[in-house]
C-alpha cells in the first residue's frame, strides 16, 4: 500500500476519534505515539483531517444534500468521516485526481465499514462528482481519464 493510502487510514482514525471526543486532547498525542507513520505520512494526513474540520460544516451540508434520505448526523461514523474525507479531497486537494479519491474511500470503506459501506460511500462521491458545480474540472479530468482507457 502507498503511503498516501497509509495516510488516509490514520486521517480516518483520528476523524473518527474527533467524531468520539469532539475535541482533541492527549488522545491525538497519543495516537502519533501508538501509531508510528513517516513524515510524510503524517503530514498528509495531518492535512487531510484539518482540511475537514476546518471545513465540516460546510461538507456535511453537501454530503446531506447529495444523500437521499439520510442524515449525516444518522449515518455510521466511518462511513461519514469517510465522506467527509472524499468530499474534501475532491474539493480542496486539486493535487488529487478525482478517480484516486473516490477509489480510495471505497477501499477504506471496505477496510472499516459494514458490508453495505463501500457501496453507500461510492454512490454519494458519485453524486458528488457528478452534481456538484464546483467538480467541473475532476469531472473533465476523470472523462479524460475514461476515454484514454
Amino acid at each position: 500500500m502507498g503511503s498516501r493510502h497509509h495516510a488516509r487510514e490514520r486521517a480516518l482514525q483520528i476523524l473518527f476519534q474527533y467524531d468520539i471526543h469532539g475535541r482533541p486532547g492527549l488522545w491525538l498525542d497519543r495516537f502519533w505515539t501508538d501509531n508510528e507513520a513517516t513524515d510524510e505520512v503524517k503530514a498528509f494526513a495531518e492535512r487531510l483531517v484539518a482540511g475537514v474540520l476546518d471545513k465540516k460544516k460546510e461538507l456535511d451540508d453537501l454530503i446531506g444534500k447529495y444523500a437521499t434520505n439520510w442524515k449525516v448526523s444518522r449515518m455510521p461514523i466511518v462511513d461519514r468521516n469517510i465522506l467527509r474525507a472524499g468530499v474534501y479531497e475532491l474539493l480542496w486537494m486539486d493535487d488529487v485526481p478525482a478517480k484516486v479519491t473516490v477509489n480510495e474511500a471505497i477501499e477504506l470503506a471496505k477496510s472499516f465499514g459494514d458490508d453495505e459501506a463501500s457501496k453507500f460511500v461510492n454512490g454519494i462521491l458519485d453524486q458528488v462528482l457528478t452534481k456538484e458545480p464546483r467538480l467541473e474540472a475532476k469531472r473533465a479530468e476523470a472523462g479524460a481519464v475514461k476515454r484514454e482507457a
